[in-house]
């Protein structure tokens, strides 16, 4: 394939792709360095592709790797990324702004992978072969996490607070009657 439809192929993608990566990084400035070294990835690895109709998956698959090694980088440098966190306080104006910003902060409290399935299929568009393509799993579980993230969403939207995983056993004594 010449450089010329690789160039444009990819271009084509781009803003895809960027909105996927800020998701993930949460920091426009990373995500923009998220997507450069999918796509330097991608460039290196072009005549690797197995399916060619399959490029817009593949390179969701590579910000998603990438994002993912860069998430077990950043461990053994935690103290460095909070001091390079950056937050976007801004008032809402309308009742709709507001629910529209509970939810994308509900969204942002799901973990990774929850977040990532929502924004492949939701916003995305991608068919659920293509996410258990990107992910590498059966089809069945990618509909069993996507349920199980919106449900999560749901929750979360609603304002209920994540249940512990620690449950309280009754004990013997408390589940006595008193005559």
């Amino acid at each position: 394939m010449p450089a010329s439809d690789i160039d444009s192929a990819l271009r084509e993608q781009l803003p895809s792709l960027r909105r996927f990566a800020r998701w993930l990084a949460r920091d426009p400035h990373a995500a923009d360095d998220l997507v450069q070294a999918a796509l330097e990835r991608a460039i290196s690895a072009w005549s690797k592709r197995r399916d060619a109709q399959a490029l817009r998956p593949w390179l969701f698959a590579i910000v998603y790797r990438q994002f993912l090694d860069g998430q077990r980088r950043s461990q053994r440098y935690a103290g460095l990324l909070s001091r390079l966190g950056i937050s976007h306080d801004s008032q809402p104006s309308a009742e709709r702004e507001v629910l529209a910003r509970s939810t994308l902060e509900a969204m942002q409290r799901l973990p990774v992978e929850q977040r990532s399935l929502l924004l492949w299929v939701s916003v995305e568009g991608l068919s659920y072969q293509e996410v258990a393509d990107i992910l590498q799993v059966p089809i069945g579980t990618v509909m069993s996490r996507l349920s199980r993230a919106r449900d999560a969403l749901r929750r979360l939207s609603d304002g209920e607070i994540p249940a512990s995983p620690l449950r309280l056993l009754k004990t013997p004594a408390a589940t006595k009657s008193t005559p």
